[in-house]
């Protein structure tokens, strides 16, 4: 009884083993898989536009040359702007400030303040002492450059810079060049001899050379003898004439 009871409950599970084997078998070869999700995920890089960033640094050109504040050079230039007004520029350097020290005093460059003396010296061989007339224009101290109204056209003009004491002394540090403001009206220079050009060509045979250039053919006609020498400007002139 005892040996049935054995090989029955032996055949139980070995019964129990072969429907169990199939079901753990697959349950150990399936991963542990996620469920598939329901929308397409889209990350926030994925959503932007592609930016690609360079790592290597851009070839670095040549550097750029700036223009020096100042040349170390004591001078003073002068410009006509227009027919009413003057520009000027200078420099003063320490070294013409250190002679003006020496030759006046230590303490004469603080106790002075810088002017602009403005010369007419129309029709004068300048000399700083023969100008028609000058005015002052009194500057700040650190300025280096300054637009002059004169208010007279076609007149020349020469300016000082120079260094004025209290008691009203000018002592002249810089001289500029001389220049001539332009006409502010119509030339009144008027020329009697402006030649009749028609009459010229009337006056040449016709020439073989095959050329229209008005300057050859003024050439040639002065080597015919059909034009006189010595006529700068195109002014009235018969053709059968001769000076």
């Amino acid at each position: 009884m005892n040996l049935f009871l054995f090989f029955l409950a032996l055949t139980i599970v070995l019964a129990a083993g072969i429907f169990l084997w199939p079901a753990r078998r697959n349950r150990k070869a399936k991963p542990n898989v996620l469920p598939r999700p329901l929308f397409k995920e889209e990350l926030a890089a994925e959503l932007g536009p592609q930016i690609r960033v360079s790592m290597t640094r851009p070839a670095s050109g040549p550097p750029e040359i700036q223009l020096p504040q100042k040349y170390g050079v004591d001078r003073m230039v002068l410009l006509a702007r227009d027919p009413h007004w003057l520009f000027a520029y200078w420099e003063v350097t320490a070294t013409k400030q250190e002679e003006f020290k020496s030759s006046y005093g230590p303490e004469t460059w603080p106790s002075t303040h810088p002017v602009l003396r403005v010369y007419d010296v129309t029709d004068v061989d300048f000399n700083g002492n023969n100008a028609n007339s000058y005015i002052d224009l009194h500057i700040e101290e650190h300025v280096d450059n300054w637009h002059i109204e004169v208010g007279e056209p076609d007149r020349t003009f020469c300016v000082d810079l120079g260094r004025m004491f209290p008691d009203g002394r000018f002592v002249t540090l810089l001289r500029s060049n001389v220049v001539t403001t332009p006409r502010a009206s119509l030339s009144d220079r008027l020329d009697e001899e402006w030649m009749w050009i028609e009459g010229l060509y009337r006056s040449i045979e016709k020439i073989k050379y095959g050329t229209s250039s008005p300057l050859i053919i003024e050439e040639l006609a002065i080597r015919k003898g059909a034009l006189p020498l010595g006529i700068s400007s195109p002014g009235k002139w018969d053709a059968g004439s001769k000076n």
